[in-house]
């Protein structure tokens, strides 16, 4: 099983490598596009597991509706929104504005 949930988890972290600077996705999206729409919490416990990887840009990756469900897991309160923030996003009681003009499909 845990051999299974790691090449799940790399299968992600492929997908969210690929998430362009400024522009962020869902754990439902990265899910849906592997083939495993029901996997969205599992896709959240990857990008939790994902804070060891540099080149895995978990803080582009909210909720279906922008919200920043998990900033809880990195470093500091506040790191997952001063990430996005840097990239250009405007924040605002968690919640990224204009969600649908930087929201990227990984099937575009």
């Amino acid at each position: 099983m845990m051999e299974k949930q790691n090449d799940f988890f790399e299968r992600v972290y492929d997908v969210v490598r690929q998430i362009p600077f400024g522009k962020v996705t869902t754990y439902g999206r990265i899910a849906q596009y592997l083939g495993a729409p029901k996997s969205a919490r599992t896709v959240g416990y990857a990008m939790n597991a994902a804070h060891t990887k540099a080149d895995v840009p978990a803080h582009r990756v909210v909720n279906r509706i922008g919200l920043l469900t998990g900033k809880h897991h990195f470093g500091g309160i506040n790191t997952m929104q001063q990430l996005l923030e840097a990239e250009g996003h405007l924040i605002i009681k968690d919640q990224i504005q204009n969600f649908n003009a930087v929201f990227w499909s990984p099937n575009a």
